[in-house]
């Protein structure tokens, strides 16, 4: 049984599997948009469906534990080959699976990556234990603020789920666990182990995750492109999920032949 339940869509033609991973605290259904165009498209997607901070605490709180999650995923539908998608939390596990198994990720794509600036402030307290509590209604409208460059996008449903997920005291301690993770990973030496060519498409505007330390960063590592959004935060796959779609598209085109 693997960790991780994932909505697969297998395609014929040996194109890698397009493995899109769900963030911290939203499902697989932050990749929509891309999912159903690749799939379109003729690509082999999946995606993992639960939050990462729905998942076993130990797991949520180590970025290649995750990684390894994601791969066993990957396993069960029996691809070898795979481009690993992922948003926030996610960014840092694709970066960190693209260096532990060069011969097997051919590409990544990774947006709104934490590791190189401070916590946001999203309404979120962690006690010297390490335990996080909500602060009421000031996390939703301090997160939605801090997601969004617009007008919030999510739906009251995708909301409501959230908000009943962070309830319950494993997802505070997986939630916990897993910022821990974050600000003790370092990403500098992970990207150097990178070889594979690897998208950064980020927000202009995301105050989850700014964009100008990546801005600085990425360069400096072969194989890598980095595109900005315009008009978009932290989540480019719904706040701009054409503009998102459409570079990586162009990007698989290019990286996979």
């Amino acid at each position: 049984m693997t960790v991780f339940t994932a909505d697969h869509r297998p395609a014929a033609g040996g194109r890698p599997l397009v493995a899109f991973m769900s963030a911290l605290f939203a499902g697989g259904w932050i990749w929509d948009h891309p999912f159903a165009a690749l799939a379109d498209a003729g690509w082999p997607v999946l995606r993992t469906e639960e939050p990462i901070c729905g998942v076993d605490a130990k797991i949520a709180g180590s970025v290649e534990r995750l990684g390894d999650a994601l791969m066993e995923a990957v396993d069960a539908v029996g691809a070898e080959e795979v481009v690993v998608c992922a948003n926030s939390l996610g960014g840092l596990v694709a970066i960190d699976l693209a260096g532990r198994f060069p011969d097997r990720v051919r590409a990544i794509a990774v947006s709104g990556a934490p590791g190189l600036s401070a916590d946001p402030d999203v309404g979120l307290n962690m006690d010297r234990r390490g335990d996080v509590r909500l602060q009421g209604e000031q996390f939703r409208d301090r997160m939605l603020a801090a997601l969004f460059h617009g007008e919030p996008l999510f739906t009251d449903e995708q909301v409501e789920s959230t908000a009943q997920l962070l309830r319950q005291g494993s997802a505070m301690v997986a939630m916990a666990r897993s910022i821990r993770a974050t600000r003790t990973y370092r990403v500098d030496p992970a990207m150097d182990k990178v070889t594979c060519p690897s998208l950064y498409i980020w927000g202009r505007h995301d105050r989850m995750t700014p964009i100008e330390p990546w801005l600085e960063l990425v360069p400096r590592h072969a194989k890598t492109e980095f595109v900005t959004v315009e008009d978009c935060g932290h989540i480019p796959m719904i706040e701009r999920g054409e503009v998102y779609t459409a570079e990586l598209l162009r990007f698989l085109d290019r990286v996979t032949g």
